[in-house]
């Protein structure tokens, strides 16, 4: 059985450090951005027996928009549901209710989100980015 926390003092760090190293979205970050980013997020952690299997992170004011990012579990525990049960977690989260507006960028993982909801952009006319 797995635990779902959003205790920040639970993170292990240096697990979520070396997973997001080895993405296609995150090479290159340093230690010191994780840190920062976690500080500045709302972040779940996914445990058993107190080992970091998987991670998400939310970007949001907790009022109109919440982004996620950084979501994983780590490879030797996939296909057992976990993700599932990570993403009904953050979907479920009391402090993100009154949130109208998520997001999320993915590359490879479409059928999951797609079963909490998300779809691929309605307007994407009206998305704009700065890449720096």
């Amino acid at each position: 059985m797995i635990e779902i926390s959003t205790d920040k003092s639970k993170l292990q760090v240096e697990v979520i450090h070396q997973f997001l190293t080895e993405t296609y979205w995150a090479k290159g970050r340093t230690l010191d951005d994780v840190k920062i980013s976690i500080e500045n997020g709302l972040c779940f952690g996914v445990y058993i027996e107190n080992k970091q299997i998987g991670f998400a992170r939310i970007v949001t004011d907790y009022v109109i928009f919440a982004y996620v990012m950084d979501v994983f579990i780590l490879p030797e525990y996939r296909k057992k549901g976990y993700s599932k049960q990570l993403m009904g977690a953050i979907n479920l989260e009391p402090r993100l209710q009154k949130c109208k507006v998520w997001m999320l960028k993915t590359s490879d993982a479409h059928n999951l989100y797609k079963q909490f909801g998300y779809t691929e952009l309605k307007k994407p006319e009206k998305l704009m980015e700065r890449l720096l």
